[in-house]
């Protein structure tokens, strides 16, 4: 695995985070760093449930897809990244108008990576964990994955 995260890379991986349903999820991307990366929502009332609390598919989607751009951080250049399999804990509802997610790869293997997503309600300016997520993250040579 590589050593550093350029700043060409770190670029491209910005860019990279924004397409398909993330886009319109609307997540941001706040930090990226070396096996780390930060992301956030402003929270509206499409990503609710039936009790006002933000929906667990937006949690789980944030935590995986964040998880994911911290393992894209740390493989080659020419390798994508995809999800082999993620467990997630809600350990309370999210309240509030602001969600944050922080994951870290905590083993970076040749081919398989593991990463671990945190995410947070903010309400009031206080932060509370609403769950946890282990991610486990495939690096595909990114021809492979080319029709």
């Amino acid at each position: 695995m590589e050593g550093i995260l350029t700043e060409e890379r770190a670029a491209f991986l910005e860019r990279d985070f924004y397409q398909g349903f993330i886009k319109t999820c609307g997540f941001k991307l706040d930090v990226l760093e070396r096996g780390r990366a930060k992301s956030s929502l402003e929270v509206t009332e499409g990503h609710s449930q039936q009790d006002s609390f933000v929906h667990a598919g937006v949690m789980a989607t944030m935590a995986d897809h964040t998880a994911g751009y911290a393992a894209f951080s740390v493989v080659p250049e020419d390798s994508r990244i995809l999800t082999l399999e993620f467990k997630i804990n809600f350990l309370r509802p999210a309240v509030g108008h602001r969600l944050i997610c922080r994951a870290k790869v905590v083993k970076e293997g040749k081919n398989i990576l593991v990463a671990d997503s945190e995410v947070y309600s903010q309400r009031d300016g206080v932060e509370k964990i609403a769950a946890k997520a282990l991610v486990t993250l495939m690096a595909v040579p990114a021809t492979a994955l080319r029709a």
